[in-house]
């Protein structure tokens, strides 16, 4: 038993496996120079492990510093395939650094010390689409051959990923009908099926960003084996390019298939569709299904969160998922703050605003962006103005197109014409088609024929087959009554083949969206909706409601004139609604455009006539109708 033999061995206080942990506990940059200092001093970064599980935290940790690691890998005497593919990673994870990590693949080459191995070449093909190095792909993809690596998944899967970020379909459809059996169909052994499925993942993600919606649906249909990714890619997709109602569907679709189950990707994906449909039941089902399946509600999902049930008419529903968010960033800050902006809540959003930078998060240019629209629709010019300067000499923040668009806004709506328009002139970055579109928008509403017809003149020049400065310009003319001038526009929108953006409303009913354009008649219970729109009419009328023809802004006789108003889509939504719900059942619709005077005021008696509360988001902001009232009061 005295044997010395016996006796279990131990490791010397100073050996370097004792300082892995030391290193390992580090928590910031600091720490880790630090420690690196005291090392140095004693001489033990000359031991590998040492050098390399610094290098390792410098590169790939919370507070990772691609610089310094690249400064700790040289000075390592002799470093391994995992160091400079550490290093690489490091650089290549860093957009400003993407260039260095392919000089830094270069120098690995021509060092010939240690070869590339499959964790290299991932690396060096992100940096390479990161700089949209399409030659150098090649390049390395010549090199992957070379040297074997054509039947390693991951290898071959970024370079698929390399070739479609970089533009070039037509390589990466050959590599990928290479490489998946039966033009996407999944076959063969299991482990075949797994990367044929993450191919097809990366080709569906590679279509979706550079628009090819049609073809990424027609190979994720094509595939017999599909996961989670493939889902959220395609959805996505969908939500990203403008296909709202198909990504909804598609998400239908999911839950009704149940093979693969939604994670908290899914989730945030599909919610921007669902907010800009306004199927505020479907998101609290979303909402429902993340609290009963364990779904981690932080920032990022919170946020899609809050600016769904913002944009789907609730925002109290909003603001009660913002209040009880554990941890909150400028990204859940934005989307409460442009919540209530576009509810009309002025006072709510400065408010709030005090809160977000009293909590120590700093705001962005979007924060400036909500809070100045908030001014805008609440006619707040001094404020505004205010915090715009604030936004520039206290903060520092360099204005964006979309600030100067929002203080036209703002000046505009308040008639403050010939400043919104000088405001235009000495900005110091170029004018888009958007910020003369708010011009002429408050020229119309103010009936400024002059200023109109410039900011008319330019946006035809910016964007000549844009609906938009036509149709306004010839709004404008309609609203002073020059007919004339309406027949002018109308006849150069002939010419160029310029139409109208029709007027087009949804509303969900039993989680179902039901979609109306003007004078719609296609829906299954047309006749039904037709009777209760004359029963509207007709109530409305013993009330002393007169339809506002001026807002028909063509030359016909007034019979039409009220005809055509009697058929805009918003109407049309809100006659389906009360025949398709209980009493005091409170209706939400949505709308492509702004809505026109005559359905604001036919809206605000609707709901005293009715005992209806009545939600109508329409392109600029949320109007609340309740016993005769719209919380715009009548200023949007």
């Amino acid at each position: 038993m005295n044997n010395p033999m016996l006796k279990p061995q131990t490791t010397p206080y100073h050996h370097p496996q004792h300082l892995i942990p030391q290193i390992k506990t580090c928590k910031t940059l600091k720490q880790l120079k630090q420690l690196h200092a005291i090392f140095i001093k004693t001489n033990k970064t000359n031991d590998p492990t040492v050098s390399t599980e610094l290098l390792k935290l410098s590169a790939t940790s919370d507070f990772r510093d691609p610089v310094y690691a690249l400064s700790l890998f040289d000075q390592m005497s002799q470093p391994n395939v995992f160091a400079w593919n550490t290093v690489i990673r490091a650089l290549a994870d860093s957009s400003s650094n993407a260039d260095d990590a392919l000089l830094m693949f270069c120098r690995m080459l021509s060092d010939g010390a240690v070869e590339p191995n499959g964790f290299t070449f991932p690396s060096v093909l992100k940096a390479c689409w990161a700089v949209a190095g399409l030659g150098e792909g090649k390049q390395v993809h010549g090199l992957v051959v070379k040297l074997g690596f054509v039947d390693d998944e991951f290898v071959v899967s970024n370079l698929l990923r390399m070739y479609v970020m970089c533009g070039s379909t037509e390589d990466a459809s050959v590599l990928f009908h290479r490489n998946v059996d039966g033009n996407g169909m999944v076959v063969g052994d299991r482990k075949r099926q797994e990367g044929n499925v993450v191919l097809c993942n990366v080709m569906i993600d590679g279509y979706v960003k550079i628009g090819k919606i049609d073809a990424a649906r027609e190979l994720f249909d094509k595939m017999v084996q599909r996961s989670v990714v493939s889902w959220n890619a395609m959805i996505s997709g969908y939500a990203q390019n403008g296909f709202f109602m198909e990504a909804v569907d598609l998400f239908h679709r999911m839950m009704e298939m149940g093979d693969v189950l939604p994670n908290r990707v899914t989730l945030v994906s599909v919610l921007p569709a669902i907010s800009r449909l306004g199927a505020l039941e479907l998101g609290k089902w979303v909402h429902l299904y993340a609290e009963r399946n364990g779904v981690r509600i932080d920032e990022v999902l919170g946020s899609a969160l809050v600016d769904m049930y913002a944009k789907c008419g609730s925002i109290e529903k909003a603001t009660q998922v913002f209040e009880r968010l554990s941890k909150t960033n400028v990204i859940a800050w934005n989307a409460i703050i442009g919540g209530l902006a576009m509810h009309g809540k002025a006072k709510d959003v400065l408010d709030c605003f005090s809160r977000m930078e009293r909590s120590g998060v700093s705001p962005s240019d979007v924060t400036y962006i909500a809070i100045l629209s908030a001014c805008s629709h609440a006619g707040l010019v001094e404020k505004g103005r205010s915090i715009f300067n604030d936004m520039v000499s206290r903060v520092g923040l360099e204005p964006r197109i979309e600030h100067y668009g929002c203080m036209v806004d703002l000046l505009g709506r308040a008639g403050y014409l010939e400043e919104a328009k000088e405001l235009i002139t000495n900005m110091p970055i170029k004018s888009d088609d958007i910020i003369w579109k708010a011009l002429l928008g408050a020229c119309k509403m103010h009936k400024n024929v002059e200023i109109g017809r410039h900011a008319a003149e330019v946006l035809m020049k910016l964007a000549p087959h844009d609906s938009g400065a036509y149709v306004a310009l010839s709004n404008l003319y309609a609203s002073s009554g020059n007919w004339d001038g309406v027949a002018e526009v109308r006849l150069m929108m002939k010419e160029l083949d310029i139409r109208k953006d029709p007027g087009c409303s949804w509303i969900e009913i039993d989680g179902v969206i039901h979609e109306f354009l003007v004078e719609d008649d296609s829906h299954p219970r047309a006749k039904e909706i037709h009777s209760m729109l004359k029963e509207i009419s007709n109530k409305l009328s013993l009330v002393g409601h007169v339809q506002d023809t001026t807002q028909v802004l063509l030359n016909m006789d007034q019979k039409h004139k009220e005809t055509l108003l009697h058929y805009h889509s918003e109407k049309i939504a809100v006659a389906f609604g009360l025949i398709s719900t209980s009493p005091k059942t409170t209706l939400q619709i949505v709308k492509n455009l702004r809505i026109c005077e005559d359905c604001h005021s036919s809206m605000k008696l609707i709901s005293k006539v009715y005992e209806r509360r009545i939600i109508i988001r329409d392109r600029k902001r949320f109007h609340h109708f309740d016993n005769g009232l719209c919380s715009c009061m009548d200023y949007w």
